[in-house]
């Protein structure tokens, strides 16, 4: 699948990791959607890019069902989420724990009803951003962990859901297997890891290969255009072993 011409919404697409993939789909020939809150970021990434924008909260249901429906995308990419608050298990409280709940699980809910419910047109996709903390766990960042986890199994709701009323949406989650410095999570996380272990962020930081933004927007392209994973639920991306599958869709 070529990515030239394709509409693709991309959530949280002004910073980090959802930049980055904005950068690999304009360089592709994709015609980009970006939806951020920040009306001047999204204006200089107008301006940079030539990309169309959005200004709207994802937790806005209205705003998922308007966008989707005026532009119709081919691929929606939903990015955008909260920057967990970091504090040890023992000292959080409930607000700091349900943060990404609030934000990611709620924005991600609204947007993939709106995807089932307009329908978009068979043969769509939808990327829905998890983490590999959905597997390992993160004790620091409260409920991001299961936030994000929960994500990876809305996805496979929603794919039960387009299989029953035959409507051809495929939903998968994107799961970045590292942290990532200088992306909102990234720096969140591994500031506050390096600190409890008493050392240089940088350092802890130089534990995991390199993945710039970009690179990993070149690794989402890739998922888009190559068959090899059209059926995955799942996919995992990493500096060093690129794209892998983590979980197939059962038949």
């Amino acid at each position: 699948m070529s990515m030239k011409n394709k509409r693709v919404v991309v959530t949280g697409g002004t910073r980090g990791l959802g930049l980055g993939l904005v950068e690999a789909l304009v360089d592709e020939g994709a015609k980009v959607w970006v939806v951020a809150r920040d009306a001047a970021d999204l204006e200089k990434l107008r301006a940079r890019l030539g990309v169309e924008t959005a200004s709207a909260d994802i937790t806005d249901a209205s705003a998922a069902n308007r966008l989707l429906s005026d532009v119709r995308p081919e691929v929606l990419v939903l990015n955008a989420g909260a920057v967990p608050r970091m504090a040890r298990f023992d000292r959080t409280s409930w607000e700091e724990f349900t943060a990404t709940w609030d934000t990611d699980v709620k924005g991600g809910l609204y947007w993939m009803q709106a995807a089932l419910n307009l329908p978009l047109a068979p043969g769509s996709r939808v990327l829905v951003s998890s983490s590999g903390a959905a597997q390992q766990g993160s004790p620091m960042s409260g409920g991001y962990g299961g936030a994000k986890r929960m994500l990876w199994l809305m996805a496979k709701y929603a794919n039960g859901l387009s299989e029953q009323k035959g409507l051809g949406i495929r939903f998968q989650a994107i799961v970045p297997k590292q942290m990532v410095g200088g992306t909102g999570v990234g720096g969140a996380g591994s500031s506050a890891y390096a600190q409890a272990m008493g050392i240089e962020q940088d350092a802890f930081l130089a534990r995991y290969p390199a993945m710039p933004p970009r690179h990993f927007g070149n690794h989402v392209v890739q998922v888009l255009t190559d068959a090899t994973y059209d059926s995955a639920l799942a996919i995992g991306i990493r500096g060093d072993t690129g794209v892998t599958v983590l979980e197939e869709e059962a038949a």
